[in-house]
């Protein structure tokens, strides 16, 4: 199974405070265990809302809206995308991640990614374009 973990941002990670060097270092070593074990499948830091836009979709309608978004707290500041059995295991992994910004307090969400087996009423031409796409994306 493949999970998106969502790392929220918070007041620090949208004012650009960047980590410290040993809270980098720690978090390579943990991203290097997350590798070594098999289980990561990609990641990144993201910028601060401020950098960003949304797109809002009403009908035909498209509305940018550009950042910085209020709500820090419903924001990402980054992500993991981890294979794991299940998500017992997948919330074994997270709950190793180093705790950044001394003394703060910072959440990490958890969610499975669907696929294709999760839409059994798709049509067999539809599947075979999902793998291709999905193909495309290894290389």
């Amino acid at each position: 199974m493949k999970f998106m973990v969502l790392v929220k941002a918070n007041k620090d990670s949208e004012a650009g405070v960047m980590p410290k060097a040993d809270e980098i270092s720690e978090m390579m070593k943990y991203n290097e265990e997350l590798s070594k074990a098999g289980v990561l499948l990609d990641l990144a830091g993201l910028q601060s809302s401020a950098k960003g836009a949304r797109i809002r979709f009403e009908g035909n309608k498209r509305t940018v809206v550009d950042g910085p978004f209020t709500e820090a707290k419903e924001l990402v500041a980054g992500y993991w995308i981890l294979q794991c059995k299940s998500l017992a295991e997948c919330i074994e992994w997270v709950k190793r991640a180093p705790c950044p910004g001394e003394g703060t307090m910072s959440e990490i969400e958890i969610r499975p990614l669907f696929e294709m087996e999760d839409f059994p009423e798709v049509h067999a031409e539809t599947a075979e374009r999902a793998a291709r796409i999905d193909e495309s994306l290894e290389h």
